[in-house]
């Protein structure tokens, strides 16, 4: 009996995220085909893909330039789309943009003695501006969710890793249950 639900748990571990992942993959091309009225099943997605990487190639060059600004000044006037939309373009930026800002993963102190540490990312190396000369502001990614805390600790509290910045992410977000590649000494 024993032996029959070990393997009904391992078949769990092997089924249930592909099921969900394709759930929820589904979920979204028939969403979007619904939004487009198109009848081809995953057309809609194609053609979402299709337009923001339009939207991206377009987005930086001159002629668009004036029309992001535009928009941009016009969202500035308007006090709860402003932080929404700051907020958001911030996050995505500090993941996926070219002003990245998970891409210091640190170990934290957080006891005098040292025995209680924790993963976390800089994001800002210098909080002057706040009359805090000698701390720094560090994220704190929570595991099995999109969140997070920013904690500002002592610099001296902190160590740099040398780790890819995904990898721990990945680390943090799964529990410390994702392996991380391990770290060649040289």
């Amino acid at each position: 009996m024993k032996r029959l639900l070990r393997y009904f748990v391992q078949g769990l571990i092997l089924t249930v995220p592909a099921v969900v992942t394709g759930y929820v993959c589904y979920g979204v091309f028939v969403r979007i085909d619904s939004w487009l009225h198109l009848p081809i099943p995953g057309a809609g997605f194609v053609a979402t893909i299709s337009a923001i990487t339009l939207i991206g190639f377009l987005g930086p060059t001159v002629l668009s330039k004036p029309l992001v600004d535009g928009f941009e000044k016009l969202i500035e006037r308007l006090p709860f789309v402003r932080l929404l939309y700051t907020s958001t373009k911030d996050l995505l930026n500090a993941f996926v943009g070219e002003k990245r800002r998970f891409d210091k993963p640190v170990i934290v102190t957080l006891s005098a003695d040292g025995a209680l540490r924790g993963f976390g990312f800089i994001t800002q190396e210098s909080l002057a501006m706040l009359g805090l000369h000698d701390s720094v502001a560090v994220y704190f990614p929570q595991s099995y969710a999109f969140a997070g805390n920013t904690i500002i600790v002592p610099a001296s509290r902190v160590t740099r890793i040398d780790a890819v910045s995904s990898d721990v992410m990945a680390f943090v977000v799964s529990g410390g249950v994702t392996e991380v590649p391990r770290i060649s000494d040289s």
